[in-house]
């Protein structure tokens, strides 16, 4: 299957906004403008946005989710045997406290920026701990809940070392990668969970990476 990379990395945004971002103290992250997000069109009414270093002064995030979040190891069936997902997980639900202030800000502000257009806030918080280049996610669309029926919304921020999200049209054709670094955003937004599937492939070296998603309610 042919892959085209819509764009390498998502360090790469808006030098004027990361000039402007505001410089926060020591233990203080800051969230830079959601206006600046740039999105792409996909098919069937799906589609992506990205915002490269949404946060500013990442690093105590990142900390702050290694150590505070109640890591899990999970295990599925899958054929005939029962296997280690490839990752560690833990959920928030509506109203549970995130393990930094900041993420709390951050699903507030996406709420915001796209009530509008989702109709919606975002209540959940996803967490995802890829502990090196063989942890991964097949596969999927989150289509257990309303996305199987619904437009909705998945909004994506990644820290720690880059990792690459990669979507392909649902029964096929050709994959798109977008490579999350340290305080990126990635939205996937209209149809994308029913009409597209995305994943995070293993690779051969890579270090650890957290990434947490926050959904609306009943989608997963």
């Amino acid at each position: 299957m042919a892959t085209i990379e819509v764009q390498g990395t998502l360090f790469d945004a808006l030098a004027s906004e990361t000039a402007s971002a505001p410089s926060p103290r020591a233990g203080q992250p800051a969230l830079t403008s959601l206006t600046a997000v740039r999105r792409t069109h996909l098919s069937a009414g799906a589609w992506v946005d990205v915002r490269p270093n949404w946060f500013v002064g990442a690093d105590d995030v990142y900390a702050a989710l290694l150590a505070e979040v109640p890591w899990r190891a999970e295990r599925r069936t899958m054929w005939d045997s029962v296997v280690d997902v490839p990752r560690l997980v833990h959920t928030y639900a509506a109203g549970d406290k995130l393990p930094h202030a900041a993420l709390a800000a951050a699903r507030e502000a996406l709420s915001a920026h796209y009530l509008a257009e989702l109709g919606e806030e975002f209540m959940t918080a996803g967490c995802c701990n890829y502990r090196d280049g063989n942890d991964s996610v097949a596969w999927h669309g989150d289509t257990i809940g309303r996305g199987r029926t619904e437009d909705t919304m998945v909004a994506i921020v990644s820290f720690g070392n880059p990792r690459k999200l990669a979507l392909r049209p649902r029964g096929g054709g050709r994959s798109i990668g977008f490579t999350m670094g340290h305080g990126d955003l990635l939205v996937m937004g209209g149809s994308c969970q029913r009409t597209w599937e995305h994943a995070v492939p293993k690779v051969a070296n890579a270090g650890q990476r957290v990434s947490v998603q926050f959904r609306p309610a009943g989608v997963f």
